[in-house]
């Protein structure tokens, strides 16, 4: 009636959308570094796009499946194979009782998902099933998992038939930035960059660092300097702030950031933008393009109107299947 770990990746957690409404208390959200495909995963298992899902990295987990159960991934590719046969990230999957889950290599991305249709059973903690690593809370025991642990399913199923992978994908094309061109509003300090520096933050190629986790990552490239020196008391900062450092690297925000910071935050990536920053790997290049309130809008009530479609589309995939089973 679980999912069981055989073999431990290298950081694998149970994580949804974040716990949001704390940062007053110091509470940090937490939640899926990438949103889109904890949603892909959930919607193609015919879930509600927020359940909790065990998200991981790479070199990834052993997974047993120790009763029958309804999976999908959403996120990075890490060339899945349940009991043989190769998982494509964004199709449903049925898995026999006691069927075995590797992932082989790291094709493309950071961070894969997994869920199970309805959920795993855990104890949600002030409204949400995220991990907090850093807090110990959360998740299973508040800790990533280990070899031996247990996700216990709510929903299990009786069907003895075997594993199958379902005849369909999902296009996941329009939910994450193309090209890897990330889309910004300047932030509060923006202004306090000089000339130079403003120009070469939208100009310049930048590189993900080999320095990053799950809390932020160090943005290789030129450097930046403010036109002149100042101290600031720490304000809020979110995933996708942008803040600049006394040595003028920047160090871009991510979902396990603090709730205040004390450096100038000199931009802060759209949201629609924030799962394709989370799938960046170190040493991938990228841009900055500055837009404004509208456009930034606007691309989060897309990516929002591309999931909805995607989410009917499974939904009447996965049940006329079922059905015609």
């Amino acid at each position: 009636m679980s999912l069981l770990v055989l073999k431990t990746g290298l950081l694998d957690s149970v994580q949804d959308l974040g716990r949001w409404g704390y940062a007053h208390l110091g509470i940090h959200a937490a939640g899926a570094a990438d949103p889109v495909g904890l949603q892909v995963a959930n919607l193609l298992a015919g879930n509600e796009p927020g359940t909790a899902a065990l998200e991981m990295h790479f070199p990834a987990p052993v997974l047993r499946f120790e009763k029958a159960a309804f999976f999908a991934l959403g996120g990075a590719d890490f060339h899945a194979r349940l009991d043989g046969m190769d998982v494509p990230v964004g199709t449903p999957v049925h898995a026999a009782a006691g069927s075995k889950l590797v992932f082989l290599r790291q094709v493309r991305g950071m961070r894969t998902y997994l869920t199970v249709r309805g959920g795993f059973e855990l104890d949600p903690w002030l409204g949400s099933f995220s991990t907090d690593l850093m807090a110990g809370t959360g998740g299973l025991q508040g800790r990533a998992l280990q070899a031996g642990d247990r996700l216990p399913f709510r929903q299990t199923w009786s069907d003895a038939a075997p594993s199958r992978i379902f005849p369909w994908r999902a296009n996941v094309s329009g939910l994450y930035p193309s090209e890897g061109m990330f889309r910004f509003l300047p932030g509060p300090e923006h202004d306090l960059l000089d000339e130079a520096s403003r120009q070469r933050l939208e100009t310049s190629e930048w590189r993900f660092g080999r320095r990053a986790n799950r809390m932020g990552c160090l943005a290789e490239g030129s450097m930046l300097a403010l036109h002149e020196k100042l101290e600031l008391v720490s304000s809020v900062v979110l995933p996708g702030t942008v803040q600049l450092l006394p040595g003028g690297d920047m160090l871009i925000l991510l979902a396990d950031c603090q709730t205040t910071g004390g450096y100038p935050r000199i931009a802060q990536v759209v949201s629609a933008d924030l799962s394709g920053l989370a799938q960046q790997r170190p040493g991938e290049g990228f841009r900055l393009r500055k837009v404004g309130l509208d456009e930034a809008t606007e691309a989060g009530l897309e990516q929002r109107r591309v999931l909805g479609r995607l989410g009917w589309g499974a939904i009447c995939l996965l049940e006329y299947s079922l059905k015609k089973d």
